[in-house]
């Protein structure tokens, strides 16, 4: 019987997702994969995190020596840098999953480098079910799209936006939309709390018939995300309620396990969705 190739993954960003996804390697995936290095621009983290996981030697101080180590990049650090982290596996002929997908909007000359290359960028569904009948519907015509997000006041607490606006998250003290527009607009302007727009523009390749309405209120104890999508093939209807993630109130915990969920399907034999 022949032994499963073990898969070396790299995980660039040491917060909430990427501390998670550890985690979950070194525990749940030991069979198929192995975690061979840790990045982050502040190091201390990284070496925190391996050490945790009694693996001291798998901190890195860049980004080159995680690709050199890995046969998996899996950036989970910020919009800032995912088209960095994804251009250096391609450049290393490595596949990649993005977390950051904000940043991977207008990333039309990355996919077709990895195309070029054989690699694969892996996108997670993130905090929003009904992905897999949304890429369907996608194959038909796309009608419009109404993407509502709604989150506690806490969870916008120092976006530069609401900084700047002079919204004041604690005198809110009902149901109030903070912004209404397109996916460009709100992934520019709410960086970590929209990375679900993102993934919706790419999946539906509808992006110019996607609205977002980012609501917040005290009564609010968890995020939200309501999707309606007119096509076609029909009405598709999605409400996923989240409960925040302990580590991070502005990442949802369902965003982490989609992440590991994504993980499972790249090292499983058999594949399930769409």
């Amino acid at each position: 019987m022949l032994k499963q190739k073990i898969t070396k993954i790299g995980i660039v960003g040491c917060g909430a997702i990427g501390s998670y996804l550890a985690k979950k390697i070194v525990s749940d995936f030991k069979e198929a994969a192995k975690l061979s290095a840790l990045f982050d621009k502040n190091l201390e983290k990284a070496y925190i995190l391996g050490s945790f996981l009694n693996r001291k030697k798998i901190a890195v101080i860049s980004l080159e020596d995680l690709v050199k180590r890995c046969d998996l990049v899996i950036e989970a650090a910020s919009s800032a840098i995912v088209k960095d982290v994804v251009k250096s596996a391609i450049l290393a002929k490595k596949d990649c999953m993005a977390m950051s997908v904000g940043g991977l909007l207008d990333a039309k000359e990355i996919f077709e480098q990895a195309r070029l290359k054989g690699c694969r960028i892996y996108i997670p569904s993130g905090a929003i079910c009904g992905i897999d009948a949304i890429k369907a519907a996608s194959l038909s015509k796309i009608e419009k799209i109404i993407l509502t997000t709604r989150k506690p006041p806490s969870a916008f607490i120092g976006v530069p936006y609401v900084l700047k606006s002079n919204l004041r998250l604690e005198q809110i003290t009902k149901e109030t939309t903070i912004f209404e527009g397109n996916v460009d607009t709100a992934v520019r302007l709410f960086p970590q709390n929209i990375n679900v727009a993102a993934t919706l523009s790419l999946a539906s390749n509808s992006k110019e018939k996607i609205s977002v309405r980012i609501i917040t209120s005290p009564e609010y104890k968890n995020n939200s995300h309501e999707i309606e999508v007119l096509a076609q093939s029909g009405r598709i209807f999605a409400r996923t309620e989240n409960v925040a993630s302990a580590d991070n109130p502005k990442t949802s915990l369902l965003a982490a396990l989609s992440a590991v969920a994504t993980l499972r399907n790249i090292l499983n034999v058999v594949k399930i969705g769409t």
